[in-house]
């Protein structure tokens, strides 16, 4: 065998084997191209923690490898407060009650309505709020085409009015 062919030669390691299996030059690029993408996402999530002198051994089977991590998932038995609780031990203390959510969804209903009555374009301005709770106002005026300077006054008049419907 000269050289070039023994460059030119693919594996595919086999981890539950612990071996090299030769392989065409498509069938190591699409192996190869897959487990790399479940391995750049596992990485992404701080869930890989596979050394790069060992990434020729990466099959893109993350349950079983050996430096896989929880990263940022959450686990019912992972602790999650700085007293060590987790969320496996919590128990729900506190729900609202039905009156409440009711009261709640007739208040939210009265300020809708009075919005639309002080802005022709409100139905638009809620859609954008409960798409994206953190939209800022000029977020909001660009959408609208609208100045932002005129639209945060504007607005800033609107809440005072809310404010009154809500009772403070």
């Amino acid at each position: 065998m000269t050289n070039n062919e023994n460059q030119s030669q693919r594996f595919i390691y086999i981890r539950s084997t612990k071996q090299k299996v030769s392989v065409t030059d498509e069938q190591f690029k699409y192996f190869y191209d897959e487990a790399g993408r479940v391995r750049k996402r596992e990485q992404y999530h701080h869930r890989c923690m596979c050394p790069k002198k060992f990434i020729w051994t990466c099959d893109g089977d993350c349950a079983v490898c050996e430096y896989h991590a929880a990263g940022d998932m959450l686990s019912l038995d992972a602790g999650n407060n700085d007293d060590g609780t987790n969320l496996y031990d919590s128990k729900v203390t506190a729900t609202a009650s039905m009156e409440q959510i009711i009261s709640d969804r007739f208040l939210l209903e009265q300020l809708f309505e009075r919005l639309r009555e002080l802005d022709p374009d409100a139905d638009r301005i809620i859609e954008m709020w409960s798409q994206n709770d953190k939209i800022s106002d000029r977020a909001i005026a660009e959408k609208l085409g609208r100045k932002q300077r005129t639209f945060a006054d504007q607005m800033k008049l609107i809440r005072a009015e809310l404010r009154k419907v809500r009772g403070y």
